[in-house]
């Protein structure tokens, strides 16, 4: 059984207890953020932070100070002996009523660790039909409102594809379940801007600073549904997926993946964390 922090305090899952009441469970009121542990050094602490607080601010929660969770996530990676594993970090509107609003309780902080995800060196993708909008609330926001993924990602998978990928409300691609999308086309990296809905990724933050200074080209515009089909290249990035190449794209084959652009910036992503634990 792993051990979890709670609520300031380390349980072991087994009598670990969240209230049937809680706003997470009840209407998807809370965020999260992951983090892969290395050695057992959580990677870019202070971006993934950042983004925590960003993310409950418009929500209008509260996190803990960055010294706390820190402190509560090496009990809970040293609780757990995790050389290497995911960190996730989840913050909860508490128990709350029935419906939308919530009750004035303190939030709910939960902090637990398992396995990375074993990837492929390859991802296959499939463009899904629904859409995301960049309208929205919480676009932009890391919610635990994840029942739009949890639907796409099975029907991406029903398909033999590993990860989905959405188009937002222009047409345009948008973003994968967990990950940003990159696609290399005559030289030039692009990738959807922010405003496109996506989420702003810590690995690809670091990824276009990689690519910047490697000298390489790098473009945040947006990009047409069916621009995949002239690139030379496509990759994803994120915490777990790191930076993974894509070799499909419905019905698209990005031969020779991964390509020289995916190769060389994977390896410099790689450099940089064994080099530094919190750039």
């Amino acid at each position: 059984m792993a051990t979890l922090w709670i609520d300031n305090e380390l349980v072991d899952e087994s009598i670990a207890r969240v209230s049937p009441l809680d706003h997470g469970i009840l209407v998807g009121d809370g965020v999260f953020e992951t983090i892969c542990v290395y050695d057992r050094v959580p990677f870019a602490w202070r971006r993934h932070y950042e983004r925590l607080t960003n993310s409950a601010a418009g929500l209008g929660l509260s996190v803990p100070k960055s010294a706390v969770l820190l402190d509560a996530a090496r009990a809970v990676i040293a609780a757990n002996d995790h050389h290497r594993g995911r960190l996730r970090i989840t913050v909860t509107g508490g128990p709350g009523p029935l419906g939308s609003e919530r009750s004035g309780a303190p939030e709910t902080i939960i902090v637990a660790i398992g396995s990375l995800p074993d990837w492929p060196e390859t991802e296959r993708c499939l463009i899904v039909p629904w859409r995301r909008n960049e309208m929205g609330a919480t676009t932009g926001l890391k919610t635990i409102s994840y029942a739009e993924n949890v639907r796409a990602l099975a029907h991406a998978r029903t398909t033999g594809a590993g990860e989905a990928l959405f188009l937002n409300t222009a047409g345009d691609l948008c973003e994968a379940t967990g990950s940003n999308i990159f696609l290399v086309t005559n030289g030039i990296i692009a990738t959807p801007p922010l405003d496109s809905g996506c989420l702003a990724g810590v690995t690809r933050a670091l990824v276009i600073d990689l690519a910047l200074a490697s000298g390489l080209t790098i473009v945040e515009k947006p990009i047409s549904a069916v621009a995949y089909r002239e690139a030379n290249e496509a990759f994803l990035t994120s915490t777990t997926r790191e930076v993974q190449a894509i070799s499909q794209i419905n019905d698209c084959t990005l031969t020779g993946a991964p390509g020289p652009v995916t190769k060389m910036l994977n390896e410099a992503y790689t450099d940089l964390r064994k080099r530094e634990c919190d750039p």
